[in-house]
């Protein structure tokens, strides 16, 4: 039986392989199942399906049924990357001028963030973090966001040692955005909020930082707009591209 629609590449193990992630985008399977939507002898359709877990594009759900891996996610997020910094300059370039404070996008890596994009104040006292900067999850609004929508698991083990608690990331997904008075850095406040691949998930966090003196020990009520504003404009940006 040929589920390929007469679209093969002429490399069997690869149009087969695509069969069972194909199979696998509409949620978790069992053997049978992958059998019955692929149309692959059971021996093949196992033995295909355990090799791309060894890959980890492939993984197994607590059922032990079989499930998209964490590799797919990973590489959609590098294919992501150059879309998002292509927009990324003019979107903090207007976030600045319309705040008057520093402008930053962030990524995560690990149980690090990475500041990838950035535009500077253009006079007085400047607050941005330099492009390639990497800091700690534990502290900071844009680390309130990039941790706020993961897995239950993966949140949990992030808050031992954070700055924030489970509390504060409930609020964070209830408004929408993240603030940060001297969290990180003393002295320094922060308003943050998600842009979404086009999944849905958060793959970065764009924010304004500068003083308490200027943002006050309320910067959500004066930058919050502006920050999810600039967070839509990359979020649709992903999804026009995606």
């Amino acid at each position: 039986m040929d589920n390929t629609g007469g679209a093969s590449s002429g490399v069997g193990v690869l149009d087969k392989a695509a069969l069972v992630l194909s199979a696998l985008e509409s949620g978790p399977a069992t053997l049978a199942g992958l059998v019955t939507a692929t149309g692959l002898a059971r021996p093949t359709a196992h033995r295909l399906a355990v090799a791309l877990e060894h890959h980890r594009m492939v993984a197994r759900d607590m059922q032990g049924r079989f499930i998209l891996g964490p590799r797919l996610s990973e590489l959609a997020a590098a294919a992501g990357e150059d879309r998002l910094l292509a927009t990324a300059g003019p979107v903090l370039t207007h976030l600045r001028d319309v705040t008057g404070e520093s402008a930053q996008l962030y990524r995560r890596q690990g149980d690090m963030r990475i500041c990838v994009a950035a535009a500077e104040r253009l006079s007085g006292l400047r607050d941005t973090v330099p492009v390639g900067s990497t800091l700690p999850m534990k502290a900071g609004s844009a680390a309130q966001v990039l941790m706020a929508w993961e897995e239950p698991e993966r949140l949990h083990r992030g808050l031992q040692g954070a700055r924030f608690t489970a509390t504060a990331l409930s609020g964070v997904r209830r408004r929408g955005w993240a603030q940060s008075i001297g969290e990180r850095e003393p002295g320094v406040a922060s308003v943050s909020a998600p842009v979404r691949g086009p999944s849905n998930r958060v793959v970065a966090a764009v924010s304004v930082s500068g003083p308490i003196e200027r943002l006050t020990r309320h910067p959500g009520r004066m930058h919050a707009q502006a920050v999810l504003d600039a967070a839509m404009r990359l979020t649709e940006a992903l999804r026009r591209n995606g």
